[in-house]
């Protein structure tokens, strides 16, 4: 089997994991919402595989809205860095004085604490789902954007760039038409790659206090009630939300992997 048959069995199995993750939590509707009180605090077992937690919410149901919910707010986080990382990439084209704009905040960016940065951002816009989606925006475009402005300055030096130039194109246009395009696979791979660390780094901002409001269904606020029952020996509270989390980080990691190859011949022939 070559690499690239390979890559396409890793990605649709984990694009088939994710997809099945979404269409559970339709499926279950209100289940894993809703409290019911005559199952609360159940060990996993046949009538809740794994468990129920003190309010009487299956948990598996409950682990799939919160991986659903994580989902959405990591597509909007992750597609909005890539968004800032191809602009800065860009305006580093433009002309060599906004090159340095753009690398010196680049690298001011990279040179911050990451964990502390998003907290900051987070606690100052009050939390909530609108606030981690920024603070995880704003804090994961650096390292994309280097390795695409690094692109831009090596296509720029194309020959098919040169003769655009030569043809009286100015560069807006042949940013905009020659070299956005050649960006593509890279900002499609950089989003996937961005999503596992969206998805944790929402989860660990609800966990400590500083993400999504309590009374969602999200991973790191069902981990933040589990602690407080693990000493009473509850502990599928935080074994089974968790594993489900890892799973899905593995699963975004596996796809962006895969597509990496694909997109890159000499990784492909491996």
């Amino acid at each position: 089997m070559n690499g690239r048959v390979q890559a396409i069995i890793i990605a649709a199995l984990a694009l088939g994991l994710i997809g099945g993750v979404a269409i559970a939590a339709y499926i279950f509707g209100d289940l894993g919402i809703r409290a019911d009180f005559s199952a609360r605090n159940l060990a996993p077992g046949g009538g809740h595989l794994f468990g129920t937690d003190q309010m009487g919410r299956d948990i598996l149901a409950r682990s799939l809205h919160g991986l659903a919910l994580s989902l959405r707010v990591g597509m909007i986080a992750a597609g909005l860095s890539v968004l800032i990382a191809a602009a800065m990439a860009l305006l580093s084209g433009l002309s060599r004085h906004c090159d340095h704009v753009a690398g010196f905040v680049t690298d001011a960016m990279l040179a911050m604490p990451h964990l502390l940065l998003l907290l900051l951002i987070s606690f100052a816009l009050g939390g909530g789902a609108t606030a981690v989606i920024i603070a995880v925006a704003i804090s994961h475009w650096p390292r994309l954007a280097r390795l695409l402005r690094a692109e831009v300055i090596q296509t720029s030096a194309a020959p098919y760039i040169e003769t655009a130039r030569a043809l009286g194109r100015s560069r807006l246009f042949v940013l905009w038409h020659h070299i956005l395009p050649h960006l593509a696979p890279q900002m499609l791979v950089g989003f996937l790659l961005m999503f596992p660390h969206a998805i944790l780094h929402e989860a660990g901002l609800t966990f400590i206090g500083f993400g999504l409001e309590p009374s969602r269904p999200a991973i790191g606020v069902m981990l933040s009630d589990a602690m407080r029952q693990i000493s009473a020996g509850r502990w599928w509270l935080a074994v089974f939300p968790g594993l489900m989390l890892l799973a899905m980080v593995l699963a975004f990691e596996a796809l962006g992997s895969a597509l990496r190859r694909l997109t890159n011949p000499r990784e492909a022939a491996c």
